[in-house]
């Protein structure tokens, strides 16, 4: 048992020891630490700064160790752990000894895009997952291998993505690129043929990306600058269920009287916006929230047409607090509308 608690002290000194300490004392930490690799069961090839364990043999730890640079990695590791460290530079070839990583991650560091090789990441030919998120990024790193289906560039400073970029990249399901300065992205995502998920919150986008993969699912648009939104938009995303872009400038004017009438669409946040009536959805939509708008009637037929009793929406939320409307101004008929709501806020 003391040997289990002795492992666990360990293993949390490592992490405050190095916030507070230099490189060379953190490396020197180290060395002594390693009288107790009898109990740690280490790789012999694990790097001094970094842990091995014997439980996951193909992992390779070594965040939180206030590393100014990527440590040697063995060439039988897969998943390599070198977030929240102070990595500011990834010079080519520093993975090429470790061609079958499947993930890398390097979230909370400080690299530069100017400073990471055009070829770090082009021979991992098996690289599922790449992290990057809270870093200092100017621009999406080049030459990213086609086998990646999760990539995040998230808390960067990525002002465009150019066109062609991800052309090769045809598994990629999930692109977070949320907290950027992103103003355009110039047609760049239409390559990614399995895309489900793309994520461009709190960017500074003034339209709705043109050409996004028609396998899209999830589409998160918040805290951008975008006034209208295109007439056949949905049209054109047959798959696409869940589409947020509250914190917008959207008006009624710049909403086309049936871009949200398709019934594949199950969500649509479009609260704190600039809207002062109830677009028209299909029936088959699950969630609306229109909350923070200018909204003054509730009109019923946004939701059903004609209303009666064979006719009626799917809708189980329905938020429109903080408009202009109480919950006297919602018709009789609703009932018979909106026979599936769980709660409507007004």
């Amino acid at each position: 048992m003391w040997k289990v608690v002795l492992l666990l002290i360990m293993g949390l000194g490592d992490l405050g020891f190095s916030q507070h300490y230099s490189q060379f004392q953190w490396l020197s930490y180290l060395r002594g630490r390693h009288r107790y690799a009898s109990f740690r069961s280490e790789d012999a090839d694990c790097p001094l700064e970094c842990d091995c364990p014997s439980a996951y043999p193909t992992a390779m730890y070594c965040h939180g160790r206030n590393l100014q640079h990527v440590p040697y990695v063995p060439s039988h590791i897969k998943y390599v752990y070198l977030q929240r460290n102070q990595i500011n530079s990834i010079q080519d070839g520093v993975f090429d000894n470790a061609t079958n990583l499947v993930w890398v991650v390097l979230f909370h560091n400080q690299l530069e895009s100017d400073k990471i090789g055009k070829n770090v990441f082009s021979k991992l030919r098996n690289l599922d997952r790449l992290l990057l998120e809270h870093n200092q990024l100017t621009c999406v790193p080049p030459n990213l291998p086609k086998s990646l289906s999760d990539l995040r560039l998230a808390h960067n400073k990525i002002s465009k993505i150019p066109p062609g970029l991800f052309q090769r990249m045809t598994n990629l399901t999930s692109l977070q690129l949320q907290a950027n300065v992103i103003e355009d992205v110039a047609g760049a995502f239409s390559g990614l043929k399995s895309l489900t998920i793309l994520d461009m919150r709190r960017n500074k986008l003034k339209k709705i990306p043109n050409g996004l993969p028609e396998r899209l699912q999830q589409l998160y648009l918040e805290f951008n600058d975008i006034e209208s939104v295109p007439a056949h938009f949905l049209t054109v995303l047959p798959k696409l269920q869940f589409v947020r872009l509250a914190h917008n400038k959207l008006t009624d004017k710049g909403l086309p009287a049936d871009v949200f009438n398709i019934s594949t669409l199950i969500e649509l946040d479009l609260s704190f916006n600039k809207l002062k009536k109830i677009p028209l959805v299909h029936r088959n939509l699950e969630n609306l929230y229109l909350q923070a708008n200018r909204i003054k009637d509730f009109s019923l037929s946004s939701f059903c047409r004609p209303i009666d009793m064979t006719n009626f929406s799917r809708m189980r939320m329905l938020r429109l607090d903080g408009n202009k409307i109480n919950a006297e101004d919602i018709p009789s008929e609703a009932a018979y509308c909106l026979r599936h709501i769980v709660a409507v806020d007004v």
